[in-house]
């Protein structure tokens, strides 16, 4: 109710004095919620926990010895899922609450201190030789169990990147971009598939309501992947037959991308939908336009196009912005 409605009901009698006095202390002391405050400072926590441990170990490695430092990491990770599994609310296909605050921090702590014992183990005992995708393998299936079986998001992205990780790739559009490795027909088809593979997991999570809660994380990183991963093989092939073909998957990709986004009242990847399939539209436009690069006016006619082409972006991201406001609405 808001404060007017206070002053018409003490006007008319309704609320006594003490009671209306109340009321305005109350109302000038406004709650205010530190929720998001309070969770970034615990994984600021979290991080600099693992990040001082680990500075702590580099400065002392020769005192301390490999075998203690493996110890105290196991005794770290054996604590934090001891804990974790102890409080843990029963098992569900759905999504369960954490019990506690703390619950989900002593989660990732434990998460974190296994990657590490398994990498500290590989890097500094060998353990399993020359075959590194069995030592990526292992804990990506591990912190894929975790994340289901303490349904954790953060976890989940984690295990993202592990996946990617034993695929030999990057997680990371940026990094993607970044290392340039997008000059390898073989990598283009790995980032390919693995976008693929996302996807997939994204419809079947909600298909068959498997932590359905958990599509968000595989819909994200599968959609910008597959997309960087297909402009990669329109220029790896810009020069053959071949080229079109991947516009044309980028283009399809757009468009379930669209649909589906509508149907989940989602802006975000309808507007991810738009701006690939809008950078895709361009790419298909200068290579039709190149092909008379020699006739006079071609700038000019690219130019005019890019401008009228970015109006009609504008005005297709607030239409679809309108139209997903009015449906959710309704």
């Amino acid at each position: 109710m808001e404060p007017d409605i206070y002053n018409k009901l003490h006007a008319d009698g309704f609320l006594s004095e003490a009671s209306f006095e109340k009321i305005k202390q109350k109302q000038a002391n406004h709650l205010f919620s530190v929720h998001w405050e309070l969770k970034t400072l615990l994984y600021l926590g979290v991080m600099l926990l693992s990040g001082g441990l680990g500075v702590l170990v580099y400065k002392n490695i020769d005192t301390i010895g490999h075998q203690a430092i493996l110890a105290f990491i196991a005794l770290i990770t054996i604590g934090c899922f001891w804990y974790c599994g102890k409080h843990k609310l029963p098992f569900s296909w759905g999504k369960v609450k954490s019990p506690n605050t703390g619950f989900d921090y002593i989660l990732l702590l434990g998460s974190i201190s296994l990657v590490t014992f398994v990498g500290y183990l590989q890097y500094q005992y060998n353990v399993f030789g020359l075959n590194y995708g069995l030592a990526t393998f292992i804990p990506m299936l591990a912190l894929f169990f975790i994340a289901y079986y303490f349904d954790h998001l953060g976890i989940l992205s984690m295990a993202i990147a592990a996946l990617a990780l034993w695929m030999g790739i990057s997680i990371t559009p940026k990094a993607l971009l970044a290392y340039g490795t997008f000059n390898n027909k073989h990598i283009i088809l790995t980032y390919v598939l693995f976008g693929a593979m996302l996807l997939v997991a994204a419809y079947l999570t909600k298909r068959f309501d498997i932590k359905r809660h958990f599509k968000f994380s595989y819909h994200h990183y599968g959609v910008h992947v597959a997309f960087i991963a297909l402009l990669a093989g329109f220029f790896e092939y810009y020069n053959t037959g071949y080229s079109l073909l991947w516009l044309l998957a980028v283009f399809a990709l757009a468009l379930y991308i669209y649909l589906d986004g509508f149907k989940e009242h989602s802006f975000y990847f309808v507007l991810l939908s738009i701006l690939y399939g809008y950078f895709a539209s361009c790419c298909l436009l200068v290579k039709l336009v190149a092909t008379n690069e020699t006739r006079e006016g071609t700038f000019e006619l690219l130019l005019m196009l890019f401008i009228l082409s970015a109006v009609g972006l504008i005005y297709l991201i607030i239409h679809a912005n309108h139209k997903i406001k009015a449906d959710d609405h309704i």
